[in-house]
């Protein structure tokens, strides 16, 4: 890798915005299983299973995140999909969820997108340990790369066909 011109060495946060700082805690905690901790009268910091974190500012003024930019949280299996899914529809008008999509196979996971109280964007998705690294350990994909069709064989958890 070429010599960057900044000395990073390691991405160790996002943020993300809060209308209610009480709700948005009890959300991230007995909803999504995240670990949650107070840093300021204005802000908490989030983290699930690795050392990056976010931290969550309130906001008076919170805009709606755009699907692109959503917040992506990996259960093991397709079936945890679908449970997690149920259980969004089942408890939208407790957490204040909405628009959850249906379930689908994309980009070499199963996965689908939903928007929490705050207008943050979740995505729940099946994807072997350690997330995306291993779409980024194949490096520069060619071709449509990770929309390919199929694309999802060449996760480490695939089963591998016998001849």
């Amino acid at each position: 890798m070429a010599r960057s011109v900044l000395r990073t060495k390691f991405i160790s946060h996002g943020t993300l915005g809060s209308k209610d700082l009480e709700a948005t805690r009890r959300f991230y905690e007995e909803f999504l299983g995240l670990e949650v901790v107070r840093t300021s009268p204005v802000s908490l910091m989030i983290r699930l299973g690795g050392n990056h974190v976010y931290a969550v500012v309130y906001t008076k003024k919170k805009e709606r995140m755009p699907r692109v930019y959503h917040n992506g949280l990996d259960v093991d299996t397709d079936a945890d999909v679908d449970e997690a899914w149920r259980a969004c529809h089942s408890q939208a008008a407790q957490w204040g969820l909405h628009d959850i999509d249906k379930p689908s196979a994309r980009h070499g996971t199963y996965s689908f997108l939903f928007w929490d109280a705050d207008d943050n964007a979740w995505e729940i998705l099946s994807n072997p340990k350690g997330g995306y690294t291993w779409i980024f350990e194949q490096g520069d994909l060619e071709g449509r790369g990770h929309f390919e069709r199929g694309f999802r064989h060449k996760r480490p958890d695939a089963k591998k066909e016998t001849a």
